[in-house]
């Protein structure tokens, strides 16, 4: 068995974590953005180490993301308690109905809407990471720019801390080869509207350097 895999959506995002690194045996690559490239990228790389008899022992989605306000703030470093498909679901004229309420058998679901973080690579994490915020993070397919999706989503995720594109994706790739799985971000902007300007990639890549080490 082979060490660790840590995913990130974009070349920016590995390098920040490779800069922090102090293990040799964590692999980072950049897989893509959105939930469907990084689910089908990550299980192509757990299948080909798994054929070439050197399995990854779990993986870890990480980069940057939107915070709450109120929950976290730009920098902060975020460890998800689960990924949540936070738009996979169906509109109704009472709201929207998330796929684990339609009716789908489960072997249609896969895992679900939501996918726990492995316990015990969450705990090694925290007790790296101490001043880190744990919660759910969201995986979305479109960033969150405006307050009246901001509120619909507190809504129906009062728990959650942060909103990223990747997470989902990964962590169903990860449960489908019984590979643990977790999630780490930095918060790069507060969700909310749409506003390029209170962005803080610079800040968000460096904490997430800062957070590497916790990668082992």
């Amino acid at each position: 068995m082979t060490g660790l895999l840590v995913v990130t959506a974009v070349p920016a995002e590995a390098d920040a974590v490779r800069a922090g690194l102090t293990e040799r045996t964590v692999t980072v690559t950049p897989v893509g953005v959105g939930p469907a490239v990084a689910g089908a990228a990550t299980a192509r790389l757990l299948a080909l180490a798994e054929a070439a008899g050197r399995p990854y022992r779990a993986v870890v989605s990480a980069g940057v993301a939107g915070g709450f306000t109120g929950r976290v703030k730009v920098g902060d470093t975020v460890l998800g308690t689960a990924s949540i498909a936070a738009d996979l679901g169906a509109e109704s004229p009472d709201g929207f109905i998330p796929v684990d309420e339609l009716g789908m058998p489960p072997a249609m679901l896969g895992v679900g809407g939501a996918v726990p973080t492995d316990p015990s690579l969450l705990a090694a994490l925290q007790a790296a990471l101490p001043a880190a915020t744990t919660g759910p993070v969201l995986t979305v397919s479109t960033v969150t720019g405006t307050e009246a999706s901001t509120r619909e989503l507190r809504r129906r995720h009062p728990e959650a801390v942060a909103e990223a594109m990747e997470g989902y994706g990964v962590a169903v790739a990860a449960a489908q080869a019984g590979v643990p799985f977790a999630e780490l971000r930095t918060i790069s902007n507060p969700i909310g509207p749409r506003d390029r300007d209170a962005w803080r990639l610079r800040e968000a890549l460096a904490a997430l350097t800062t957070a590497a080490p916790a990668l082992r």
